[in-house]
């Protein structure tokens, strides 16, 4: 139970940071719509698509959307104690410096082992897992019926290829 809150929380962590840091990209760019189509096309995740793009999203939703999840981060953020924050930005730092040693190179996630090195108390857990949950609750308040079965679907996809990995081969 313990692993399954912590990789939860994890999760969350991993989620805000990467929403954020595109967010932040996507407002810089925002004043040329060159320089914002060409964006799409740099980074480490060049032609991949996230369940965002594959559920056909007007502006204005996208435009919720973010706002949601910027709020969200603010809310985990708040959270942590100043210690825990410190650490999070030091994970950061460290794992920032090890792709630019690293150009090209597929790191592997350690989202989970920093995050357990935070220290959370349950009542943190408890306050960051209601956030993600009314997180989720306003996104899906955002989508129509019909993309809200996609992402589903997606989700059950995506669930599907982790089991599949976790199971030795025979």
């Amino acid at each position: 139970m313990k692993l399954k809150s912590l990789s939860l929380i994890a999760g969350a962590i991993a989620l805000t940071l990467t929403t954020t840091s595109l967010a932040m990209k996507a407002q810089a760019l925002s004043h040329s719509p060159l320089l914002v189509a060409q964006a799409g096309e740099q980074g480490p995740r060049q032609g991949k698509k996230g369940p965002w793009a594959e559920l056909g999203l007007s502006e204005a939703q996208k435009s919720q959307i973010e706002q949601i999840q910027r709020n969200t981060r603010t809310q985990i953020e708040n959270v942590f104690t100043p210690e825990q924050k410190a650490k999070i930005k030091a994970a950061i730092e460290a794992r920032r410096a090890e792709r630019q040693a690293n150009p090209g190179q597929r790191l592997g996630r350690r989202g989970g082992k920093d995050f357990a090195d935070l220290n959370l108390t349950e009542a943190q857990k408890a306050q960051i897992r209601q956030i993600r949950e009314s997180s989720k609750q306003q996104i899906e308040a955002v989508l129509t019926p019909e993309q809200k079965t996609k992402l589903q679907q997606l989700h059950q996809n995506r669930q599907q290829r982790r089991e599949q990995r976790q199971q030795p081969d025979s």
